[in-house]
């Protein structure tokens, strides 16, 4: 990778449903390393594979391309096509075959349209089914055992396919009782608790995930002062990347959410994200400060430009390329998904829609 690719280091959201003009000439300035996709950016099959497809040819070192495609309320492409059945109604209907089913079809069909990764799966336990935190129906068990067995095989299932995973949200956000899209929450768990759940299932997945996703959540057992994950060299380097000897690709969670608005400038979030061992950093929905972010890390030290660019390099050299595109291939696939939802939710679950009912923050781009 040339060392001069900064935006290699910026994962952008894409602000429509084809490039204009602006934005195409944005992206080539900055060349960043991924692209991130939303509801905003799609309109059909056929369309969107333009897109991704407009995406990598201005880009002149092969980009990630990514996507929130878990199942249930967390599927962008249920905007195009049919919605999958989510982590807890697979978890309930407990049958590890549609689980690793899931993952199959998510695989075929990412490729489908040109992705190379997934973010997903969510590895929080759910300790509460209710909690505002954004995370209701996204997770695979509710202790250490069932989301290490649900959360693998969906994992295992999708990788096989060709598409990269990402193990979020790091180091475990389901016990936050706020939802960080809006402010920072607060996770008052000892570091004995965390070890004995939330981090015994990352543990796990630090061999089996191609990248992980840190949260915006504070933890006072490893920051005295409130400070989000993300911006936390204690839990980005000294735990994730020494501890755990994770040496995937690390990313921030969207630095558009409100946990990070409220408390920080784009610029002390970039320094400090870079500086805590992230090599990522998302920003969904500023886009027109991606060239903004490119100046930041221009003035940062090499040497942890240089890190970051490695691991990203790293991560590139396994990306799969996208499968030939059809309609037909496109439409079998989308019959797969209905069936799949039959099997686990039956025929009446199996019809509802999106406009049946509230959309959330977490679904809402």
């Amino acid at each position: 990778m040339k060392a001069d690719y900064l935006g290699q280091l910026i994962m952008t959201g894409v602000p429509g449903k084809e490039l204009d003009a602006e934005t195409a000439r944005l992206f080539r300035r900055v060349q960043p390393g991924a692209f991130i996709i939303f509801g905003r950016n799609l309109q059909s099959a056929a369309q969107l594979r333009k897109l991704i497809d407009d995406l990598r040819d201005l880009s002149d070192i092969e980009p990630i391309i990514t996507i929130d495609q878990e199942g249930g309320r967390v599927s962008r492409l249920r905007r195009i096509g049919n919605e999958p059945p989510n982590a807890q109604q697979l978890r309930d209907k407990n049958d590890i075959d549609l689980i690793r089913r899931h993952g199959d079809i998510t695989g075929r069909l990412l490729r489908l349209f040109g992705f190379n990764l997934d973010l997903c799966p969510v590895l929080d336990i759910s300790f509460d089914e209710d909690a505002e935190n954004s995370l209701r129906g996204r997770c695979y068990g509710k202790n250490v055992e069932e989301v290490v067995r649900n959360a693998g095989a969906f994992n295992e299932a999708m990788r096989e396919q060709g598409i990269a995973s990402c193990g979020k949200h790091f180091p475990g956000y389901s016990a936050a009782t706020s939802d960080a899209h809006f402010q920072l929450p607060q996770i008052d768990r000892t570091r004995e608790e965390l070890d004995r759940n939330e981090l015994a299932v990352f543990r796990q997945f630090v061999r089996d995930v191609d990248s992980m996703m840190v949260c915006h959540a504070w933890y006072p057992c490893f920051e005295p002062q409130p400070t989000p994950a993300t911006v936390s060299r204690r839990i980005v380097t000294e735990l994730l990347r020494n501890e755990f000897a994770f040496d995937g690709l690390i990313m921030t969670d969207d630095l558009d959410m409100g946990a990070i608005l409220t408390g920080y400038r784009l610029d002390d979030t970039i320094r400090l994200a870079l500086e805590a061992g992230n090599d990522m950093m998302m920003i969904c929905h500023r886009i027109p400060e991606i060239e903004t972010v490119l100046r930041i890390l221009g003035a940062l030290p090499s040497d942890q430009i240089e890190r970051a660019q490695q691991h990203i390099g790293d991560f590139k050299k396994n990306l799969s390329p996208p499968h030939e595109f059809s309609e037909s291939a496109c439409q079998e696939i989308n019959t797969e998904i209905a069936d799949l939802r039959t099997a686990v939710v039956g025929e009446e679950g199996a019809g509802r829609t999106v406009t049946e009912r509230q959309i959330s923050p977490v679904e809402r781009f």
